[in-house]
Parts: structure tokens; sequence; C-alpha cells
């Protein structure tokens, strides 16, 4: 693990982070677009927070993201335990401020998602290399 910054997984960060915030802005008549689908997209946008600064594997960021919003929830489990109280509304609606189980569904289903787009793009990746490693070598071959 080494830290860096990638271009790509920046400009991915940001068009989910815009996503974000229309579901934020405009989701509320949808609860199961803020609730859920909110949480799911949010674990994509912790890991590309990651990706952007971390060079790791897929494997290792998905599941920091995903430990990142179990973390979250739990978070939130204390501080209803105990009686705590985000007095700041922008990060009450960041943080949330109720634990929920469907918010740990919606955690693991993200970061199943994660996986998913992550390892399709490194396969798409992969074969685009060898589709123009072997367009090289028929190249030279043809010399």
């Amino acid at each position: 693990m080494t830290l860096t910054f990638n271009g790509r997984a920046f400009a991915a960060l940001l068009a989910v982070t815009a996503l974000l915030a229309l579901i934020a802005l405009y989701g509320a008549p949808y609860p199961f677009l803020r609730g859920f689908v909110g949480d799911v997209v949010a674990v994509g946008w912790v890991y590309l927070v990651y990706r952007t600064f971390i060079r790791a594997s897929v494997g290792v960021l998905a599941v920091a993201a995903l430990l990142t919003g179990y973390a979250v929830e739990f978070g939130q489990y204390l501080a209803r335990l105990y009686g705590w109280q985000i007095e700041q509304p922008v990060l009450r609606v960041v943080l949330g401020s109720v634990p929920d189980w469907w918010d740990v569904v919606a955690y693991t289903v993200g970061f199943a998602v994660v996986l998913v787009l992550a390892l399709a793009n490194e396969h798409r990746a992969r074969n685009a290399a060898l589709r123009d490693a072997r367009a090289r070598a028929s190249l030279r071959a043809r010399r």
C-alpha cells in the first residue's frame, strides 16, 4: 500500500459526489432511494476516496470502505445507547443519527457492487492491454 494520486478515481469520485448530492437534495420523497440506495452509493464513494489516494488492491480498499460504513453504523448505535447528539446539522445528515440494520445490508450490497464494478474494470483493462500487445506483435510480424 502506498500513497498516490489516481486521476481517474478522482474523476469518478467527483461524479459519485454529485450523485450523492442529488440523492440528498431530491431523494426525500423517495425513502428507498435516499435511505438504501444512498447508503449503497456511499460505500462506493468511500472506496473512490481511498482509491484516489491509496494504491492497493481492489479487495483491500473495498473491505476498508465496507468497514468504514460499519464503523459509522456502530457509532450511530453507540450515540443512541449513550444519548449523544450530533449538533451540526450537515454532519448529522452525512453520518446519520439512527442505527438501522438495513443500513448494514445496504453497505454490504455497496461492497458487492464495488467489487463487481472494480473487477470488471480491471478485466476490461487487462483485455485491452492484451489486444494492444497482439496488435503490436502483428504489426512487427508484417514488417
